[in-house]
């Protein structure tokens, strides 16, 4: 018996190659999509990574200039990893600054949040070092919430939201709506 030769089917190359080249390109895409959202979000309902931004170090005593600002963002740790959001923020006429969160049981950085937590808020690219709080008093609650419905009012605002989102300025608080307190923390 003679030995025979093997010889390569090139079809089984050219459909190694282009497997090889699929998975490559498949990498590149998956690499490139991790980055920008890394460095992108929160997007929409999307939530994000680290929020990037020029960090302001000094205490904020007033947040009344919130309620200039559309959106607001925050960035929790959640465990060891950080997580960002987009929400409503809103200053009462005093300068307190709060965070609105409907159906709080929900929500994945809601339940992260415990007493003194440190987060980070950006506002129009700025980054506050903040502290945290869940409120619970009714009363803080109801001034949180009429803060909210305030800044709602405007179209600029509502244009943001989902639709039906927007109360009528007499709305009651709901009893599923939760709010947290933000202080201003010295930079780390």
């Amino acid at each position: 018996m003679g030995a025979e030769s093997a010889t390569p089917d090139p079809r089984s190359s050219t459909i190694k190659r282009r497997l090889i080249g699929f998975a490559a390109a498949a990498l590149v895409a998956a690499v490139g999509g991790g980055v920008y959202w890394a460095v992108s979000c929160p997007c929409g309902g999307i939530p994000g990574f680290v929020l990037r931004g020029e960090e302001h170090r000094e205490p904020v005593p007033d947040w009344r200039f919130a309620n200039d600002v559309l959106l607001c963002q925050i960035q929790i740790n959640a465990g060891w990893l950080p997580h960002s959001v987009n929400l409503n923020c809103m200053a009462t006429p005093a300068g307190d600054l709060f965070l609105s969160c409907s159906a709080g049981t929900r929500k994945y950085w809601c339940q992260h949040v415990g007493a003194d937590h440190p987060g980070r808020l950006r506002l129009n690219g700025t980054v506050y070092p903040v502290v945290l709080n869940r409120v619970t008093d009714p009363a803080a609650l109801d001034a949180a919430w009429a803060a909210r419905v305030k800044k709602l009012q405007n179209p600029e605002v509502q244009a943001l939201q989902p639709p039906g989102a927007t109360p009528s300025p007499d709305a009651k608080r709901p009893d599923t709506w939760w709010s947290f307190q933000v202080r201003s923390r010295a930079s780390s």
